[in-house]
């Protein structure tokens, strides 16, 4: 595809996907992406799904969605074919992607979300944006029917991955990248069990107060105010007693 002509190629963004789309011009066994048509800054991809897994033998169409100022934000990834992980026409929430901008590195690339995506799709779903969590039956199944699935714009996907290239190795900080793409998804689910069960015992503590606080309401106050306030009716009570008895004894 010539680009040039039609961006401006001192543009970073432009000059970095023209790079990116030369570099995965050729597919591999794992994955391939390519700009459709002649526009830079949308995507298409296949991934395979991970051996050992229940997506094991599947194929996996999606678009990727370029900002305007790549690489210095994420892109967003929408997954098209149907595969019991990713719900499909929508932007999924990965710390790769755009729904996390503030995890995003500029040093990362469209190869690289893609393998941190294909090592991300065997975790649980635990309701994350995007995410659905289906029986693994359905899941292999999905994966078995996705090879006759057809996109509008590439055609079938069977015919979009390598059989024989294994692609260039996973470098130290594409590994590092997504070990951080994995942990951040058990990090968010770890958090969202520790704020459902603290927000578990705070009910429990609200409903098991609600009892001893009732009995403390009709109990006396022990403020200062009530103290000072028992202590001088008790002194007109003396001194009232003292006015009878004096009057008694000296007015008789």
């Amino acid at each position: 595809m010539d680009f040039v002509g039609k961006y401006n190629t001192k543009s970073p963004a432009v000059k970095r996907l023209m790079r990116e789309a030369c570099e995965l011009k050729d597919p591999t066994e794992e994955y391939c992406a390519h700009p459709v048509d002649d526009n830079l800054f949308e995507w298409h991809f296949t991934v395979q799904g991970p051996s050992g897994t229940d997506f094991e033998g599947g194929l996996y169409h999606g678009r990727i969605l370029l900002p305007a100022d790549y690489p210095m934000k994420p892109p967003n990834i929408i997954l098209l074919t149907p595969n019991g992980r990713f719900e499909t026409q929508k932007k999924i929430c990965l710390s790769i992607s755009g729904h996390h901008p503030e995890t995003w590195q500029p040093s990362w690339s469209i190869r690289t979300a893609l393998l941190a995506l294909i090592a991300f799709m065997p975790t649980p779903a635990n309701g994350t944006i995007g995410a659905v969590d289906y029986t693994p039956e359905e899941r292999q199944r999905l994966a078995r029917k996705s090879s006759s699935w057809e996109c509008p714009t590439c055609g079938k996907l069977a015919n979009h991955l390598s059989k024989s290239s294994a692609g260039k190795p996973v470098t130290h900080d594409e590994s590092e990248m997504i070990q951080n793409v994995i942990f951040k998804g058990e990090e968010t689910r770890s958090e969202e069990t520790e704020h459902n069960a603290s927000g578990n015992q705070d009910a429990q503590g609200n409903i098991g107060a609600s009892g001893p606080t009732a009995v403390q309401e009709n109990q006396p106050s022990n403020s200062p105010v009530f103290d000072s306030l028992s202590n001088i009716l008790i002194a007109l009570i003396f001194a009232v007693m003292g006015f009878i008895v004096y009057r008694r004894i000296y007015w008789l």
